[in-house]
């Protein structure tokens, strides 16, 4: 008799997945969660009293070819954090709090300590949005990846209400860009950085005495999550646009933050170049406006904020709050048609 996991389908292999995966999916859970683990469907209360007209943003992303980094180092507990990143920080352009998150990991085979690891990952990156992990799929998909591979996506809901939406609309010449400082790569460019450094075994356990880490640990050093920090400033101070940096880097994502009618200035020395970048254009002979078109280059969120106010804010985030990362002024706008000029 022929079996399901004879064609290569274990279903006791994710029922122990699933076992292992619970306490930290657990860790997540925030008031309004009203569903564990295992359901159907997560289900999430809003709290109707804490919003006069409240709007869900919603934000879907995966973590791409970094993955294969992973897969080289076989070390999978990051890579979650990376793929709740690239959608929080997202939701958060809006100005809104993210509430829940759920993920789809496929796999060739179904690993359960694995596929634990990964869901360790993506519970981390939740507690560091604040967000809580509510549901998921992993599935087991032989023959259409290797067994050794697996891919992960996700999905984030957040709210804000209607009058507090962040969407550029006030934005005008003379407003000064503030940025955030990226932990690295994060999880964009990672086609083009696998084909320059070649990556294998050998090479990503390597020290690089530039880079303080081995080249693995650096290239899989997770997204940072800007979340808390970003939330904690749109009640202190007017903040016009906010801007995740990742696919298309500065070319790309700026402008989509801008009104017609408007375009950025960025001084490209007002911050620190992480040295992974520098060897990645040193290696690749990369020119500038690749560099600057397809990585964050140290700054993974821009900020718009009124003329005159960028010092307090600059002074509270670094001095005040003596956050671990610091917050640099990039640049400001000005008249002219859409888009970003390096000066």
């Amino acid at each position: 008799m022929t079996t399901y996991k004879d064609a290569g389908v274990d279903i006791e292999a994710g029922y122990k997945a699933v076992k292992l995966m619970r306490e930290h999916v657990r860790k997540t859970f925030r008031p309004g969660v009203l569903t564990d683990i295992g359901g159907f469907g997560g289900l999430f209360a809003l709290d109707k009293d804490k919003y006069k007209e409240p709007i869900l943003v919603s934000g879907t992303d995966g973590v791409g070819t970094k993955l294969k980094i992973a897969f080289l180092m076989d070390k999978h507990d990051t890579v979650g954090i990376d793929c709740v990143a690239m959608c929080v920080n997202d939701v958060v352009c809006s100005g809104a709090e993210p509430l829940f998150f759920l993920d789809y990991i496929a796999t060739g085979k179904n690993r359960p300590e694995r596929i634990a690891d990964i869901v360790k990952g993506v519970a981390e990156g939740c507690l560091l949005a604040g967000c809580a992990l509510i549901g998921g799929e992993t599935a087991e998909m032989p023959g259409f990846y290797a067994s050794e591979e697996y891919d992960i996506a996700g999905f984030a809901v957040g709210i804000v209400d209607r009058k507090k939406i962040i969407d550029g609309r006030d934005i005008k010449p003379g407003d000064k860009i503030i940025g955030l400082e990226s932990s690295g790569l994060h999880s964009n460019g990672f086609s083009l950085v696998r084909k320059f450094l070649n990556p294998n075994k050998e090479k990503l356990h390597e020290y690089v005495e530039a880079l303080k880490n081995s080249l693995g640990d650096e290239l899989l050093r997770p997204t940072r999550i800007y979340v808390k920090e970003v939330l904690d400033l749109i009640p202190k101070f007017k903040i016009k646009g906010i801007c995740h940096i990742t696919g298309g880097g500065f070319f790309e994502n700026i402008p989509r933050m801008l009104p017609p009618g408007i375009r950025a200035r960025v001084e490209k020395d007002s911050w620190p170049v992480p040295p992974i970048f520098e060897i990645l254009r040193g290696i690749g002979s990369i020119d500038e406006k690749d560099m600057y078109g397809t990585f964050n280059m140290g700054i993974g969120m821009a900020l718009v904020v009124e003329n005159g106010s960028e010092n307090e804010i600059a002074h509270y985030f670094n001095v005040e709050k003596k956050h671990p990362y610091k917050l640099h002024i990039i640049g400001e706008l000005a008249e002219g048609e859409p888009g970003v000029e390096l000066c």
